[in-house]
């Protein structure tokens, strides 16, 4: 009998992928009528579990809170269906007549999930709908730290397939997760392909693990208020977004950049939603205990409310304090609380001009969120779209609250949770992660042609004489034609084409064409410089 953890984990894990693969192989038989119904059943049974489990979330991590998980357990359970109602992922996807061409989907077969700590309920659901969705199997792997929500929201969804007529089998889940068996899942030879939320470490197991991938990295997401921008608007939604689960969505609002003449307006409105300034004191207080001295986020202030971070960094702020206002003199390393906080700290910038503002929020992305979200707020599209070429971003957002625009509830962004950065940053996409990014599509292609009417030039050979001998006269009845077609009649008579030998140089040729096209015109081209003495 197995006592070793790790051990009992990989066991687990190569029973439970054999399961999810035979089922995969059932479920490949469904029509798109049978999958659609298993998955309008999971989205009904998310929705009406929603509190619930983020309650148990929130009881389970001790990040964030119930109100906010639910919403995005809702985004998940209620949001997504519907944005994935109609859409064709099994069989014939798509027939293009007048190509002979006809597309079909082909299931990757077992999708390996991997959860983070921060959003272990909805991102649960979200990936179990789009990966049957796909007509795959699934195995979630939950974080060590929240396998308990995440295995009763598993249960939910898979009673849910079971009762709409999925196979046996379909969801599966680890209840002894370890690093060690997670790895294992990702390695194992019947996955079709990883789905990995988390940090560093485990996206780039993701991608070493020899199975394909689609791991996402961190966000260090800069929102830039320009001076066309209703302030208070953009003031209003960026505490709205950086309040939104205590900053544990990756995409939550990170810095506020503006230009120096909007300082005064922008404290005005922040200290209006009550937000707490801290002095340089409670500052240096706040980088020592939210950022450990390797440059992580402490997680005991992971998702925590102003009131418990500020205790920790020995200060008190008011009960009613949305977030926590800090102003770094740069962005990088030395700067610690210029980097992605995952709680509701929020940095202020102001540079002295719109060039200085571009420089600001490319540095913050660099600098932690490459790849990922930025947000601009304005009115103006020619200064929205300098934003959106210079930054090094996937998603730009305009005029919302980065989590809500960048999962799709404000913005017509396809509804996830899996946010790719795109291969600046590694990733092996820079979409938001669906359905159609979980199968491949075969190629059904009809023969249109013969082989020798695709090209432009014949194949037996003969292209070579394109590359010898040039008729001087065909080439002066061409020109006179290109000539005669644009209206020039002759002010001079064109010179005779020389009788040099066909095989001429094409200096010699480029010449005479030349001095051809001038006499049309009425001009006359004047004789080369000779060379001074010495010169070249």
């Amino acid at each position: 009998m197995l006592h070793d953890k790790d051990l009992i984990s990989i066991q687990e894990v190569r029973d439970k992928v054999e399961r999810a693969y035979a089922a995969s192989q059932r479920y490949r038989t469904y029509s798109q009528q049978q999958v659609d119904a298993i998955v309008e059943a999971m989205g009904a049974a998310g929705r009406s579990h929603a509190r619930r489990l983020a309650e148990l979330a929130v009881e389970e991590t001790g990040y964030g809170n119930a109100a906010d998980k639910t919403v995005k357990n809702l985004l998940a359970a209620d949001l997504l269906p519907n944005r994935l109602r109609g859409m064709r992922t099994i069989g014939v996807l798509r027939q293009i007549p007048e190509e002979r061409i006809s597309e079909i989907a082909v299931p990757v077969g077992v999708v390996a999930a991997v959860l983070p700590v921060t959003n272990p309920t909805s991102t649960a659901i979200y990936k179990a709908i789009i990966s049957l969705k796909a007509g795959n199997a699934i195995v979630i792997a939950p974080h060590p730290h929240a396998y308990r929500c995440t295995c009763e929201t598993a249960e939910v969804l898979y009673r849910a397939a079971l009762e709409a007529g999925a196979p046996e089998d379909i969801i599966q889940w680890l209840s002894a997760s370890t690093i060690e068996g997670t790895n294992a899942l990702m390695r194992h030879e019947r996955t079709g392909i990883i789905l990995a939320t988390g940090g560093h470490g485990i996206v780039r197991a993701a991608y070493s693990s020899g199975n394909p991938a689609l791991g996402v990295g961190p966000g260090n997401t800069p929102v830039l208020i320009d001076r066309s921008a209703d302030v208070r608007d953009a003031v209003e939604k960026t505490v709205v977004g950086k309040m939104f689960d205590y900053g544990t969505v990756c995409t939550s609002e990170q810095a506020i950049v503006a230009e120096e003449a909007l300082r005064e307006q922008i404290v005005a409105e922040l200290k209006a939603r009550r937000c707490f300034f801290c002095d340089e004191a409670q500052q240096q207080a706040l980088a020592g205990v939210l950022v450990t001295p390797n440059g992580r986020i402490n997680a005991k202030c992971v998702g925590q409310s102003p009131q418990k971070i500020a205790s920790l960094a020995g200060f008190q702020v008011p009960p009613d304090t949305t977030a926590i206002i800090v102003q770094p003199r740069g962005v990088g390393r030395e700067h610690p609380l210029s980097m992605e906080k995952l709680s509701p700290v929020l940095a202020l910038y102001f540079p002295p001009d719109w060039k200085g503002c571009l420089d600001v929020c490319e540095a913050l992305m660099r600098f932690g969120g490459l790849g990922h979200t930025c947000v601009i707020y304005a009115t103006d599209e020619g200064r929205i779209r300098e934003f959106a070429l210079r930054m090094p971003a996937m998603r730009v957002l305009v005029n919302t609250p980065a989590p809500q625009g960048s999962t799709g509830v404000t913005t017509n962004l396809p509804p996830s949770m899996t946010l790719g950065c795109g291969a600046m940053a590694g990733n092996s996409t820079g979409d938001s992660v669906g359905p159609m990014h979980l199968l491949n599509i075969r190629r059904l292609a009809h023969a249109v042609r013969k082989p020798e009417e695709a090209f432009t030039v014949p194949l037996d050979g003969s292209a070579a004489a394109a590359t010898g001998p040039v008729d001087r006269r065909a080439v002066a009845a061409a020109v006179d034609r290109f000539l005669a077609s644009r209206g020039m009649t002759a002010a001079a008579p064109a010179p005779a084409p020389s009788p040099v030998p066909a095989a001429a140089d094409a200096a010699s040729l480029a010449a005479e064409v030349v001095d051809r096209f001038l006499a049309r015109r009425g001009t006359v081209s004047a004789p080369a410089p000779a060379c001074e003495p010495g010169g070249s």
